[in-house]
C-alpha cells in the first residue's frame, strides 16, 4: 500500500508560519530519501528540502534559515516548517520519497503567501 497525503497549507500572510505535514505509510516512510517540492504557476517543480532516513538534511538556497524539514518515525510524518513566509514562496508544495526502484509523488497543498 502507497499512501503519501501533505496537509497543512493554506493562506498566510508575508512574515507568518506555516507546518506542512505529510503522512506516509509505513513501507514508503523507510524510503531512504523524503523531501518537498513546490511548483508556482506557469514554472517547473523545484526542490526544497530533503531528509535522508538518517536525518541527513538539504535546502535550496532561498530557503535557508527560514524553512525546517523533520520526521518523526513514531508518526512516519515529514514535516516542513515553513517561517518568514515570503510571496515568493507562494506555490503547491509536494512531498516526494525516494524509494530504492521508484518515486512517489503526493498530491500536493497549496500555499498563498499575500497580505
Amino acid at each position: 500500500q502507497v499512501r503519501l497525503v501533505e496537509s497543512g497549507g493554506g493562506l498566510v500572510q508575508p512574515g507568518g508560519s506555516l507546518r506542512l505535514s505529510c503522512a506516509a505509510s509505513r513501507n514508503i516512510f523507510a524510503s531512504p530519501r523524503m523531501g518537498w517540492y513546490r511548483q508556482a504557476p506557469g514554472k517547473q517543480r523545484d526542490l526544497v528540502a530533503t531528509i535522508t532516513k538518517d536525518g541527513l538534511t538539504t535546502y535550496t538556497d532561498s530557503v535557508k534559515g527560514r524553512f525546517t524539514i523533520s520526521r518523526d518515525s513514531a508518526e512516519a510524518t515529514v514535516y516542513l516548517q515553513m517561517n518568514s513566509l515570503k510571496p515568493e514562496d507562494t506555490a503547491v508544495y509536494y512531498c516526494k520519497a525516494d524509494t530504492m526502484s521508484i518515486s512517489y509523488w503526493g498530491r500536493g497543498t497549496q500555499v498563498t503567501v499575500s497580505s
